[in-house]
């Protein structure tokens, strides 16, 4: 197995431009349902001086007062929220961390740093590379212990929805838009590096192939995410191959795919109802049943998709308690649904099956790893032209074929 150097390129060396994570400012604009973060909005709008101020839960970079720009694709939301009095706009589907899909409040007055720029690139063509968070791995006494996972998941994931960008664990990385402009243009990569893949392998090379590739091979490090890349052709194409399978189950059926299905017999099936509020989750390992609360029952639940982890952190865990942990009362983040609705459920063997699915290419990205020996280093990209990479490769590309309007409803300027 090829081992780690400062000479293996990072992601940040294929794919320049990158977006740090988004900024919420406040739980409440995102919920995992759509009526919830209407309900929020109704009760918000509602309320009047000190007490709308309360609700709201100002920080430095918005108030009630604050006028700022339209995100890109809404025409509303310009003027300071304390005036607001409308209708709730359409939630929008996003990535909240690796896995979760959940729904936002698209308003930019209600958001500490929504980064536009993302949205201006977000569309049916767009896949985001999400780096996670880098965590250190467990020294070899610690191991001994079985303190810490052996495998700490996945360095990168991908994103059909507009990713958050947050991690469950580590200091969070960034968020990289395979293509730099609306409708599948500009392709987000080091200037010339296409061609030199070309000439490496003696084929063309498509701008998914390389963020396949990066998928199934990219591992943590704490320069960011490692990406090597084979001299060889054919193990050029097994991990293109491998990661055209991951991405296709990470993005859930999006840009013309199918959805996640495991085999038959090994489906997840809610085999006695969800409680009304489970307030535990656990996993019977013998029965491959996972027990939500005292009652609630869904099985067949592979052992991968339990013990699945991003950064260490279980991921049907961090999806459970994100729908299960307390709130503080008087609070909008404690408006929420009275009983555990069906599309929670459904979201759950979803993911049970995504998860579960990733869980055995886990065994195939080992075997590409460990077959990694020969690599192109950095110094060859350097000497090749590829690197180092032009500062304008690593800013945003200009999108003028739209009005975004500006603070005070003015059109903005970008």
């Amino acid at each position: 197995m090829l081992a780690v150097s400062d000479d293996v390129p990072l992601l940040d060396d294929l794919m320049p431009w990158s977006v740090a994570p988004l900024r919420l400012g406040r739980p409440w604009v995102v919920a995992p349902d759509e009526r919830t973060l209407r309900a929020r909005w109704d009760l918000l709008v509602r309320s009047e001086g000190a007490e709308r101020e309360r609700l709201f839960g100002p920080s430095r970079a918005r108030t009630l007062r604050s006028a700022v720009a339209a995100l890109p694709g809404s025409a509303r939301g310009t003027g300071p929220f304390g005036q607001e009095r409308g209708r709730c706009p359409d939630p929008v589907r996003i990535r909240l961390g690796p896995f979760d899909e959940q729904w936002l409040i698209p308003d930019q007055r209600l958001i500490d740093a929504a980064r536009p720029e993302l949205w201006r690139v977000a569309d049916e063509h767009q896949l985001f590379m999400v780096e996670q968070g880098y965590v250190p791995a467990p020294g070899s006494r610690a191991r001994a212990k079985g303190e810490g996972p052996a495998d700490p998941g996945p360095a990168v994931t991908v994103s059909a929805v507009l990713p958050d960008g947050s991690a469950p664990a580590g200091r969070p990385g960034r968020t990289r838009p395979l293509y730099r402009r609306p409708g599948g243009l500009e392709p987000n990569l080091a200037p010339g590096l296409l061609a030199f893949l070309r000439d490496a392998y003696g084929c063309a090379v498509a701008p998914h192939e390389v963020a396949a590739w990066a998928l199934a091979s990219g591992r943590p490090g704490a320069a960011g995410c490692l990406v090597p890349l084979p001299r060889d052709r054919q193990l050029w194409s097994t991990g293109v191959e491998l990661g055209r399978r991951m991405s296709a189950l990470m993005a859930r059926g999006a840009h013309g795919g199918d959805k996640p299905r495991l085999p038959g017999g090994r489906r997840p099936y809610v085999r006695a109802a969800v409680p009304a509020r489970p307030r535990e989750l656990r996993y019977d390992a013998a029965e491959e049943a996972l027990h939500l609360g005292d009652g609630g029952r869904i099985a067949p639940v592979p052992p991968e998709a339990w013990e699945f982890r991003v950064g260490g952190v279980r991921m049907l865990e961090l999806w459970f308690e994100r729908r299960t942990g307390p709130a503080e009362a008087g609070t909008l983040a404690a408006v929420g649904p009275a009983d555990w609705p069906q599309e929670w459920t459904s979201d759950l063997l979803e993911l049970i099956t995504v998860l579960a699915l990733l869980g055995e290419l886990r065994s195939q990205q080992a075997e590409l790893t460990a077959a990694l020996t020969q690599t192109v280093t950095r110094e060859a990209l350097r000497a090749a032209g590829v690197l180092p990479v032009p500062a304008g490769a690593r800013h945003p590309a200009s999108v003028l074929d739209h009005h975004e309007e500006g603070p005070g409803g003015q059109f903005a300027l970008i």
